[in-house]
């Protein structure tokens, strides 16, 4: 089939858009608020943008908390959603006041960062430390600002747990166990890769 992605006329009864761009990484993205407050956001529109300097993004349907908090701080954490931390995921999504700390919400444990202010999540064997630097706002349909950005931030720590990583120095995806949103209500998880060409 094909379908004028403007007009958005697929006739199916869903959307595919989303389905069709996965697996998609999922962001946890931890910041602090004016008023001290964690704020513990995941996001599976998220990902790595470039490699020398390393830079990630994350893009948010509306201006929420964690994209107001970055901007206002200039800093924010990036903590991976993996299978063992799939419940705590779900309870951070929910939709609650700034007022409220979705780190504490979730049971989560908040770990000092090395180089910025918002905590990571101690529980997830990565997270990057991230200075923010640009937020993009994408046009709507009328040409328009729209509800949409994205937003940048350069990485200025990693930390990953030792486990995680194998005698001959690499890290064990499988181990990790990422998250990652699909279409619809559907999720996966990595626990098996293979192998084209050589590692870099």
């Amino acid at each position: 089939m094909f379908y004028d992605a403007v007009a958005n006329s697929h006739g199916l009864r869903y959307d595919p858009f989303k389905a069709l761009v996965a697996p998609r990484p999922i962001g946890w993205i931890s910041t602090i608020g004016k008023s001290g407050v964690v704020n513990l956001a995941p996001y599976s529109f998220f990902n790595a943008v470039s490699e020398n300097p390393h830079y990630l993004m994350f893009a948010s349907g509306g201006r929420k908390d964690s994209q107001i908090n970055a901007e206002e701080t200039g800093e924010f954490v990036c903590s991976l959603a993996t299978y063992d931390l799939r419940e705590a995921v779900g309870k951070t999504s929910m939709a609650v006041s700034p007022e409220v700390d979705e780190m504490a919400l979730a049971g989560l444990t908040p770990a000092a960062s090395n180089l910025v202010s918002p905590p990571r999540v101690k529980e997830s064997p990565v997270a990057f430390e991230c200075r923010y630097y640009k937020t993009i706002t994408l046009p709507g349909l009328d040409g328009e600002p729209g509800d949409n950005a994205i937003i940048l931030g350069r990485v200025v720590g990693i930390h990953i747990d030792d486990e995680m990583i194998e005698p001959d120095q690499t890290v064990d995806i499988t181990k990790l166990k990422p998250i990652a949103r699909l279409g619809y209500r559907d999720y996966s998880v990595v626990d098996a890769v293979f192998s084209v060409g050589d590692k870099k």
